[in-house]
C-alpha cells in the first residue's frame, strides 16, 4: 500500500467533512492549483482510499427515529452457515450496518425504523426467518450523543 503525503491526507480530511466541496474549493483551501488536486482526488478514488460519496440523512425527518442495536449469535459457526447469514442479512433493507464480531456475540446489526411496532414486525417477519440464529438481543438507543463518519489520522 502506498504512503500518502500530507497533501493527500489534507484532501481526505476536507472531503470527509464535506464531500460536496469542489476541486477548486479544495485547491484554494490548500493553496494549490486545481489540476494537481483533481489528479490526487482521482488517484485516491482509484486506489480505494475514497470508496464513495454519500449524503447523511436526518432519520427523524425521514420518520425513522428508532435506532435498534441487535446482537445476533448463531447456533452453528462453520463457514457455510456464516456465508449464508451474510447473504441473507444483506437482503434486509432495514439493516444499515452489520459487523461480524469476535467475542460473546457473532453479529452486530444497526437498524433504524419508524416505531417499536415496526421493529417487532421486522424481527417477527424477517429477521427470525433467517435460519441458524440462536440468540437475538435487542437494545434501543435512548439518545444519540454524536455520530460521525470521520476518521482521525
Amino acid at each position: 500500500m502506498e504512503t500518502l503525503d500530507s497533501v493527500d491526507m489534507d484532501i481526505l480530511r476536507i472531503l470527509q467533512k464535506d464531500s460536496k466541496k469542489t476541486t477548486k474549493e479544495i485547491a484554494k483551501e490548500l493553496h494549490l492549483t486545481t489540476s494537481p488536486v483533481y489528479e490526487r482526488i482521482r488517484r485516491l478514488e482509484n486506489k480505494g482510499y475514497i470508496k464513495k460519496y454519500v449524503a447523511i440523512l436526518d432519520k427523524k425527518l425521514l420518520r425513522k427515529p428508532i435506532t435498534a442495536i441487535c446482537m445476533v449469535s448463531l447456533r452453528y459457526h462453520n463457514e457455510g452457515f456464516i456465508d449464508k447469514f451474510d447473504r441473507q442479512i444483506k437482503e434486509l433493507k432495514e439493516v444499515q450496518e452489520c459487523y461480524h464480531m469476535a467475542g460473546k456475540v457473532d453479529f452486530f446489526l444497526k437498524i433504524n425504523l419508524e416505531s417499536l411496532d415496526a421493529y417487532h414486525e421486522f424481527v417477527r417477519s424477517k429477521l427470525s426467518k433467517i435460519e441458524n440464529i440462536g440468540v437475538l438481543e435487542s437494545y434501543f438507543v435512548l439518545k444519540e450523543i454524536f455520530q460521525t463518519t470521520e476518521f482521525d489520522f
